[in-house]
């Protein structure tokens, strides 16, 4: 080979060398700028499964809880409920406590203002079978008349017997025959008619305080009423 050709061909090979090379170098170039964006890819792949994963795992959390949280709301309303039931009893049996005492207080109150009543009346009964046993019925009811006068008055005591016990007022309570009638219940159904009437407000002799044997006031019987 001549000097000529064999310059050409070194030439020539040189040139495919470096075009070689330049195809490796360019493959190589894109290699290493490829194979970074397919990690970036595969790692955000990863996170989105992880992601992805994590979702699901909370959502089968979530729906365990799910009926526990429904059955502890459930166990909470019937637990409220039978507090309100039980507060509800036990407000309706104080309410039916308390009006039976108030009913049996206010029995017992009847009960003993008729026996006070019944008392006073006896009471009253058996001081005009004292005071007036062998008087006209209208004398019988006069004298009780002035006893109830009396309770009203402001210049006496408020209650039959004590009017009645005042100290010096009346004869039979001062010698105690009125005890003794009293004890004995011996007195007359005019005596114990006319006490009646006198409480139930019968009265022959007005606003009168005093009765007895002078010789002035509103003649009954044997009695003046003034």
């Amino acid at each position: 080979m001549n000097h000529k050709k064999r310059t050409l061909f070194c030439t020539m090979l040189i040139g495919c060398l470096v075009m070689a090379g330049g195809v490796s170098g360019n493959v190589l170039a894109m290699q290493s700028r490829v194979l970074p964006e397919e990690k970036e890819i595969g790692f955000e792949r990863e996170a989105v499964i992880e992601a992805v994963q994590m979702s699901v795992m909370k959502a089968d959390a979530f729906a365990q809880e799910v009926p526990q949280r429904i059955q502890e709301e459930q166990e909470r309303r019937r637990q409220e409920e039978e507090a309100r039931k039980q507060a509800e009893e036990e407000a309706r049996r104080l309410a039916e406590e308390e009006a039976r005492r108030q009913a049996e207080e206010a029995e017992r109150q009847r009960a003993q203002e008729m026996a006070r009543s019944q008392e006073e009346e006896n009471l009253l009964a058996a001081l005009i079978y004292c005071e007036a046993g062998g008087e006209p019925y209208e004398g019988q009811v006069a004298v009780g008349a002035v006893v109830l006068n009396r309770v009203r008055s402001s210049s006496f005591p408020n209650s039959i017997e004590e009017v009645i016990y005042q100290s010096g007022q009346f004869g039979p309570a001062v010698t105690g025959k009125l005890g003794r009638v009293l004890a004995s219940g011996k007195t007359t159904d005019s005596c114990r008619q006319a006490a009646k009437e006198a409480l139930e407000g019968s009265n022959p002799i007005g606003d009168a305080l005093y009765f007895g044997n002078g010789n002035s006031g509103q003649l009954i019987g044997n009695h003046y009423f003034h």
